[in-house]
């Protein structure tokens, strides 16, 4: 399972007021990293959400999709200066984000993924730090102990 993060896979961004925007700011930054269309990814993650929201609680969301056009699991955070609303289970606004796109045959390795990011993302704490770091560098250094432990 691919589930490297990358300093150029954590983004801090401001001016972003709703769930339209994030999905296709995701979109945007999903086909930058993987050279998918950004209206394949935007469609598909707007499916997803049609499904139920990928808003977890406690202002955090993890979109997700299979992709035919993906080749391997990519992973992305976004975190947002301030939390939009977002349909999250508790009705909470968001404002810290985990994209996973996975190849249509990805099985369990999607899973894994997910679930890693779950479990990390439930840690209280390790939210906090995060919503109190403003630059991709102390971000991507909280981000990537627990994920190249896991990886």
């Amino acid at each position: 399972m691919n589930t490297h993060l990358s300093s150029k896979d954590v983004h801090v961004l401001t001016n972003i007021s709703n769930k339209k925007r994030v999905l296709q700011t995701l979109a945007e930054l999903g086909a930058a990293q993987t050279g998918i269309d950004e209206s394949v990814i935007y469609e598909a993650l707007l499916a997803r959400e049609k499904l139920g929201s990928t808003g977890v609680g406690r202002g955090v969301a993890i979109p997700h999709c299979k992709l035919k056009e993906a080749s391997e699991i990519a992973i992305l955070f976004l975190k947002l200066d301030k939390p939009v609303d977002f349909d999250s289970v508790d009705e909470a606004p968001v404002d810290l984000f985990f994209l996973l796109l996975a190849p249509e045959n990805a099985g369990t390795d999607h899973l894994k993924a997910l679930a890693l990011v779950s479990r990390m993302m439930r840690d209280a704490e390790f939210c906090e730090k995060l919503r109190g770091a403003y630059d991709r560098d102390t971000v991507y250094a909280l981000l990537s102990s627990p994920i190249e432990k896991a990886a």
